[in-house]
């Protein structure tokens, strides 16, 4: 028979456990266990859960929150070619283990305090990025955009515009191009 104050304490324990097991794991690499509840969807028609808030465009947000974006933009980017930025001109990224069709993020847990979800408001503004191949994908209540179908993201490492500090990390996260598809090294 358990005495009656060891008995909350070991239910406590017991309930924290699995709490924190619940909650899943990554590192910073990206490895990740969530995945989306809805696929994705075109960026004019998204609607944003009102229940969330979340920090305006043009605000710095902290490793660990979303990056907020009301626009992607074509820039070259020296070595890399053509590349999509946000309304900031940070490069925005693209992680391999993410899919395309349908749209599914894997970056979560750690990970997203180093590579930031880029959340967008109702409609997206563009400048050399065909605006058909925008789209969102549902994030823990936010609208996350997409690109190709593939989920993005900046990198905490960027923190002036024209930056490209997260290309390559890991052997899987690459700059975006207008296409959707990861930057290569040019000559």
């Amino acid at each position: 028979m358990i005495p009656r104050r060891i008995g909350p304490s070991l239910a406590l324990a017991l309930a924290s456990a699995f709490l924190l097991g619940a909650c899943g794991s990554s590192d910073d690499s990206g490895t990740g266990t969530a995945a989306p509840t809805a696929p994705a969807a075109p960026v004019t028609s998204a609607t944003p859960d009102p229940a969330v808030s979340t920090p305006a465009a043009g605000t710095s947000p902290a490793a660990g929150q979303p990056a907020t974006t009301a626009a992607v933009l074509t820039r070259a980017a020296q070595g890399l070619g053509s590349i999509v930025t946000d309304d900031k001109g940070l490069t925005l990224y693209r992680y391999d283990k993410d899919e395309p069709n349908p749209s599914k993020w894997t970056c979560s847990g750690a990970c997203t305090k180093t590579w930031l979800p880029v959340i967008v408001p109702e409609s997206v503004q563009t400048s050399g990025v065909e605006k058909s191949l925008l789209g969102t994908v549902h994030r823990n209540g936010e609208t996350q955009l997409t690109l190709a179908g593939w989920p993005l993201y900046r990198y905490v490492g960027d923190t002036a515009a024209g930056q490209t500090n997260g290309e390559g990390k890991g052997g899987q996260w690459y700059a975006v191009t207008p296409a959707g598809q990861k930057s290569t090294v040019t000559g």
